[in-house]
């Protein structure tokens, strides 16, 4: 199944081009321009560019299972040709290259990799189905997988959370003298598993908890120098139901940016932001817990991130981390980068690579999940809300013309 996406109608403006394609009537930084490559998706989740210009697709499908599947988009002449390499895949999210240069694809209670080259689409099992490995949770509230090689080639895997702060069955608030059972033992749940992988052959050697207390990590990226694993929380809702006179959650908790340690716990469900103790467990030590290395906009649903290397942006944005916002609500809807602090790490300005991301004519508001950088710099991302593909490019603007 093959289709070209139509770069534009006969005639149009160069101005309402980018890099050839349509461009997104939002706001970016001058020299930037982001343009819509292909479309059609029923919920676009993940997207990998290839060293060879390809950039595959992962396609969720909707929420009912086996749905989902799979699209390279190759550059053409005519634009970016869409082609289906597989289907009926149980709602995937997650995709990365792995140190293999084979593709790895996160699935519901499994991952499982492909060689992009293989005519015949023949996949294999790592975690779960056919590989001999337990399968992941996939149940409750969050089921997707989401995952990143960390530099030793180790896979890690989010496992979130079953419910949204640990309530009962109706919403019943939790017992706040017990622990919440789901983020406890060895297979709880709200955490980040380690895959210790055998290469050359790619599979599991063995497995353990990382992390703890993490409601959702959708977002994950590795920092290209220091190689630090850092994490996109997803923040709580409802939480103006147990907080008296607090009249909506439009503001609180924040989702946060944490860089993530090896057996740290970072107080889900029992504290939010800078360790403040949650109203359902209102003695909680939190103190104990490893507090956020950033406070984001409450409710601006970091989905994916990565740290950008490439040369096409000015050298400000080198190691910046960009992330996109894909929360439905005002901080939602857009695309920014943190560039980097004296040490290096994504603490420093916040600057908007695409916003004005708002319902328009012809063009719904965006929802940016999946973020990843291309072989030439570009920045490739996909969003849900309405299918698309989207191009983030850098072109320097031209000097202004000098008078007589």
């Amino acid at each position: 199944m093959a289709a070209a996406f139509s770069l534009m109608a006969g005639g149009a403006a160069a101005a309402d081009k980018c890099g050839g394609a349509p461009r997104l009537a939002v706001t970016t930084p001058p020299g930037f321009c982001a343009g819509i490559i292909a479309g059609g998706f029923k919920f676009a989740r993940g997207v990998q560019p290839l060293d060879n210009g390809d950039v595959l697709v992962v396609d969720l499908g909707g929420w009912q299972p086996n749905q989902g599947s799979i699209w390279t988009l190759r550059p053409s002449a005519a634009g970016y040709q869409k082609t289906l390499l597989m289907k009926k895949i149980d709602r995937p999210n997650g995709i990365v290259l792995g140190p293999d240069g084979l593709v790895y694809v996160g699935a519901i209670k499994r991952v499982f990799r492909f060689d992009p080259r293989d005519p015949d689409g023949t996949t294999k099992d790592i975690i779960g189905g056919k590989s001999g490995v337990a399968a992941l949770p996939g149940i409750g509230r969050h089921p997707l997988t989401a995952l990143r090689f960390d530099a030793k080639g180790d896979l890690i895997v989010n496992v979130g959370s079953g419910s949204d702060h640990c309530e009962g069955k109706g919403g019943r608030a939790p017992d706040p003298a017990k622990p919440c059972a789901e983020a406890s033992g060895p297979n709880a749940l709200g955490v980040l598993r380690k895959y210790q992988m055998q290469w050359p052959a790619g599979t599991v050697k063995s497995w353990e908890v990382h992390a703890t207390g993490l409601r959702n990590s959708m977002a994950l990226a590795v920092h290209p120098v220091t190689h630090a694993v850092w994490q996109g929380e997803n923040s709580r809702d409802a939480i103006q139901a147990a907080m008296k006179g607090l009249k909506n959650d439009n503001d609180l908790p924040h989702d946060e940016l944490n860089l993530i340690e090896a057996k740290g716990n970072y107080g889900w469900p029992y504290c939010y932001d800078n360790n403040v103790a949650s109203p359902e467990y209102p003695a909680a030590k939190c103190a104990s817990y490893r507090a956020p290395a950033r406070l984001l906009p409450a409710h601006s649903a970091p989905l994916g991130m990565t740290f950008y290397t490439g040369d096409m942006f000015p050298p400000q944005y080198k190691n910046s981390l960009i992330m996109g916002f894909h929360g439905y609500r005002e901080h939602g809807h857009r695309l920014v980068a943190f560039l980097p602090d004296a040490q290096g790490a994504p603490l420093g300005k916040k600057i908007e690579l695409i916003s004005d991301w708002t319902a328009k004519p012809n063009q719904s508001a965006g929802a940016p999940v999946d973020v990843k950088q291309g072989r030439d710099g570009e920045i490739f991302l996909v969003e849900d809300r309405s299918g698309r593909v989207v191009r983030l490019q850098y072109d320097a603007p031209a000097k202004a013309s000098q008078g007589k």
